[in-house]
């Protein structure tokens, strides 16, 4: 047991050290540990209510993420944004001292400044916030919805490999017919379907999502199944579902994990289209493709920090997941090691 253990140590060692010698690969992943460390902390970046507060002779710790029932009887949080300190009074607010939906009416349409860093939209809500918790529905229902088609991938395509026969011939078939509709409108029509809210589109893009992973996965186990190791379980009576999950399916992790990582890409991409299109993630929650959705009838009139900024937030996520995907098909892959 310590041998395999000490093997698999060395083996993700070997990755790693692969893996930090595409100085591309390793900046995708600092900029994707940044994007996830800005949706973690985003009611500490972009927020109305302060961060620290000194009201009624009273100290309030973290007031924008705990709620505080004289706050509440005072109906602060309604007014936060304009509430002033007076004598003996201190708050500290964010960098960003504004919340995802402010409006602003008076500043509507602004460009970027010193108060509104990335400029205004039409109904005066601060861009620069709306990013900044745009970033956690984005890396959410990346990561979830390909977390769902992980699942689901792996799970019949460990059934089909391993079992073979009309099991593997019942989910290829399945697999061709998922395959054979054009995702995206598939996708469209579920969302269609289906109430609208963040949860409808992470299910639908995890639901559509997993084939090519259960390809990868029943590949990986028509090759497995025949092994020594696996044999040996076999015989020592191990059941089929200790032998699948316990010993197979970590060994067939390798290529998921790639596959994976240009999945949350892509679902990204794909939650963006939807937004950008009315059928993603409905307002007023902040999002990326929601901010481009606004720009189309306003980028004519001179408004483009509305298409730049958003623009780049998902060009450069969706860029930094490909390089961290391509990093790890190379440090994976014997033949494309260094």
């Amino acid at each position: 047991m310590n041998k395999k253990t000490n093997t698999e140590q060395g083996y993700w060692r070997l990755v790693w050290r692969q893996f930090r010698r595409n100085r591309l690969s390793v900046v995708g992943l600092l900029i994707l540990g940044l994007l996830t460390l800005v949706a973690v902390a985003a009611p500490f970046l972009a927020n109305d209510v302060p961060v620290y507060m000194v009201k009624g002779g009273k100290s309030y710790w973290f007031p924008n993420v705990i709620s505080y029932q004289e706050l509440e009887a005072a109906n602060f949080y309604s007014t936060a944004m304009r509430w002033t300190p007076g004598e003996g009074e201190y708050a500290l607010r964010p960098p960003i001292p504004f919340s995802p939906r402010n409006q602003m009416l008076l500043d509507n349409k602004r460009g970027p400044s010193a108060k509104h860093w990335l400029g205004t939209d039409d109904r005066g809500r601060s861009v620069a916030a709306r990013i900044v918790w745009g970033s956690r529905i984005s890396l959410s229902v990346g990561f979830i919805a390909e977390g769902i088609s992980v699942l689901v991938g792996i799970f019949l395509g460990a059934l089909a490999g391993y079992y073979g026969g009309r099991t593997d011939a019942l989910i290829m078939r399945l697999i061709e017919v998922v395959m054979c509709f054009p995702a995206f409108f598939l996708i469209l029509a579920l969302v269609a379907l289906l109430p609208p809210s963040i949860f409808t589109v992470m299910f639908a893009l995890g639901l559509l999502g997993w084939p090519g992973i259960a390809r990868l996965v029943r590949g990986e186990f028509l090759k497995l199944r025949e092994s020594q190791f696996a044999l040996a379980a076999k015989a020592s009576g191990l059941g089929d579902a200790r032998i699948i999950f316990r010993h197979l399916a970590p060994n067939a992790m390798a290529p998921v994990l790639v596959s994976a990582t240009f999945g949350v890409a892509g679902a990204i991409l794909t939650e963006s289209a939807l937004s950008f299109l009315g059928f993603g993630v409905p307002p007023p929650t902040a999002s990326w493709g929601e901010l481009l959705s606004q720009s189309q009838h306003l980028v004519g009139s001179g408004i483009w920090w509305l298409v730049v900024f958003p623009g780049l937030a998902i060009f450069a996520t969706v860029t930094a997941f490909n390089l961290v995907g391509e990093g790890l098909r190379d440090a994976m892959d014997p033949r494309l090691r260094q």
